[in-house]
């Protein structure tokens, strides 16, 4: 892929990825949030950043399907760290329109409500995820403890879909569609990783 294919690619990455919290905006200043704006801005960008999480975690499959997609790799910083986007505005919405910053609430809630709790988890997280993922960070961790710490966003997501099915009401379903994608992609990168290295085996036995 040349460099100005990539550049268009990385650019239509932003603008989808910003568009969510562009139309936040927009009905945030035009007043149409609905009925209930605070679980409005909850609801979608807690979507979102599950959305994007499972996204990144796409990548490696796709990408042991086909050697011709190897260039998806450069995209999956980027889609996680927009994971960590929303879900920090996801936070910082339970923390200041529903607990008016009333930490008091928050103990609380951490320590009683499961849904809370699972979420809170996935978040903290993420946090050392987003720290580390700079070039630099590679770097001072080195290759192989930099790949262990990031196996966390396998538990942050499975955290996240918790979080998920245990704030919706009974018999709602909304969750359905990314627990199912989240678990094909979890059952397919260790099947996929076998079958990719199997056929290496094979090909350096008949050398």
């Amino acid at each position: 892929m040349n460099r100005k294919t990539l550049i268009t690619l990385k650019t239509l990455t932003w603008i989808a990825c910003l568009s969510p919290f562009a139309l936040l905006v927009y009905q945030a200043v035009t007043n149409t949030l609905g009925p209930d704006p605070t679980s409005t801005i909850a609801l979608t960008t807690g979507y979102n950043a599950l959305l994007m999480l499972i996204l990144s975690l796409a990548i490696t499959p796709l990408r042991l399907l086909s050697p011709r997609l190897s260039w998806l790799i450069k995209f999956r910083r980027l889609l996680g760290l927009f994971a960590f986007f929303y879900a920090s505005i996801h936070l910082a919405t339970y923390v200041a329109l529903y607990l008016n910053f009333d930490m008091s609430v928050f103990k609380t809630d951490i320590t009683k409500r499961r849904f809370i709790i699972a979420g809170f988890a996935a978040y903290t997280l993420l946090v050392p995820l987003a720290a580390t993922s700079t070039t630099w960070a590679i770097r001072k961790l080195g290759g192989k403890r930099w790949n262990r710490l990031h196996k966390l966003v396998y538990f942050a997501a499975i955290c996240g879909i918790i979080h998920y099915w245990w704030q919706v009401k009974p018999g709602v379903l909304s969750p359905m569609n990314l627990t199912i994608t989240l678990f094909v992609l979890l059952l397919a990168r260790p099947v996929l990783t076998w079958i990719h290295e199997r056929k290496a085996r094979t090909v350096y036995s008949r050398t």
